[in-house]
């Protein structure tokens, strides 16, 4: 059976066709990236009545960075409109809404996945995978559609290793196809780490620790960046052409400038201009 990547539209949160879950479901504490605490399965202050964030232009200025770095990968409105049909929290009572928010990080996990093997279909490099990649993108799209009970019960965590094991062959295909490897960093504390100008290329950087990281005029072409931590990084004028699975959350986390070369995948964030 031939199964074509996941649309990308499918992957990116549409906040009017979900009904803020992520603002709701899920708990955040006072920080840097958050002002205020907040308990899971409570609702953000912020919350109007149209599920709609009440100082969403102003995120940063009053204090809620973190918002602004998050995306469910299309999750909120698949669990919105497809697993719950389209009843919201607040009119289905305490039942209906405890299952909506046990299951939104269920969906919003198998969603990144999605995310990334769509991705990794794309890598011509990655081809002697791409067979496998389709079979269990397929699993993972038809795990999305299960039912409140099936999703709850579903051990993520096996899952995610299984389609893993694939994401790590296709980054190792894709970057020994550029004909350079360098060091492999994977999961490395690189925490304010002066990389100023660095020749990352093809650099295996999953899941490493880069916040903060001094990162300017950096060559990061090629680099497997899977769950890497941006935060703060300096990208300046660095350059990210064909970094691998990289996400907007990553990025919108960094700072940048005019200079930095990004992958078509993501945008270029809009306070990143007013940061210069």
């Amino acid at each position: 059976m031939h199964v074509t990547p996941a649309d990308p539209a499918d992957l990116r949160a549409d906040c009017a066709r979900c009904f803020a879950l992520c603002c709701v479901a899920l708990p955040f504490a006072r920080s840097a990236d958050f002002a205020i605490d907040k308990d899971a399965g409570t609702a953000c202050r912020n919350l109007r009545d149209d599920f709609r964030c009440g100082v969403h232009a102003e995120l940063r200025q009053r204090g809620f960075p973190g918002c602004t770095v998050y995306d469910c990968f299309g999750a909120g409105q698949k669990v919105s409109q497809v697993t719950f049909g389209g009843r919201d929290w607040r009119s289905g009572g305490p039942e209906h809404a405890r299952r909506m928010f046990d299951v939104f990080p269920v969906v919003r996990q198998l969603h990144e996945l999605l995310r990334y093997m769509t991705e990794a279909l794309t890598l011509p490099a990655a081809r002697p995978v791409h067979g496998e990649l389709r079979r269990i993108l397929a699993k993972t799209e038809r795990l999305t559609r299960q039912t409140p009970e099936e999703l709850g019960q579903l051990d993520v965590a096996a899952h995610r290793q299984e389609v893993n094991v694939l994401l790590l062959r296709a980054s190792e295909l894709a970057r020994s196809g550029s004909g350079r490897r360098t060091r492999d960093r994977r999961g490395a504390d690189l925490i304010g780490a002066r990389l100023k100008g660095a020749d990352l290329r093809g650099a295996g950087l999953r899941g490493a620790y880069l916040i903060a990281a001094d990162l300017t005029g950096a060559d990061l072409r090629g680099a497997d960046l899977i769950g890497a931590d941006l935060r703060d990084a300096d990208l300046t004028d660095a350059d990210l052409t064909g970094a691998l699975f990289l996400t907007q959350p990553q990025i919108n986390a960094a700072r940048g400038s005019a200079g930095t070369r990004l992958p078509e995948s993501v945008a270029r964030p809009g306070h990143w201009a007013a940061r210069r």
